[in-house]
């Protein structure tokens, strides 16, 4: 099953995901087989990451929570809320 993962950066906190980008990043490569898209979602200039978009594959939703507790952003403390959602994957499904 596919999850979509939001999560949203707190206000005035962009140094936190410059800080912690490249350990985060890192983390994404190493989880390459479960964690399927993932990027950042930017301001409506398209000029700021404003927060965390990824598509997971995962048995459940508490399998998702277990995998991200280990994202250096949430160990950060980056994200103001975040949201994990099912999601079935229609269009462009590599599979």
């Amino acid at each position: 099953m596919h999850f979509i993962f939001i999560g949203r950066d707190k206000l005035g906190h962009t140094h936190v995901r410059v800080a912690n980008r490249e350990a985060h990043l890192a983390f994404l490569k190493t989880h390459h087989d479960k964690i399927r898209i993932a990027g950042p979602y930017l301001d409506e200039t398209a000029s700021e990451m404003r927060g965390s978009l990824l598509i997971i594959e995962a048995a459940d939703k508490s399998a998702v929570e277990v995998l991200l507790d280990a994202d250096p952003y949430k160990q950060a403390g980056l994200f103001a809320d975040v949201e994990i959602l099912p999601w079935r994957w229609t269009i462009g499904n590599p599979g």
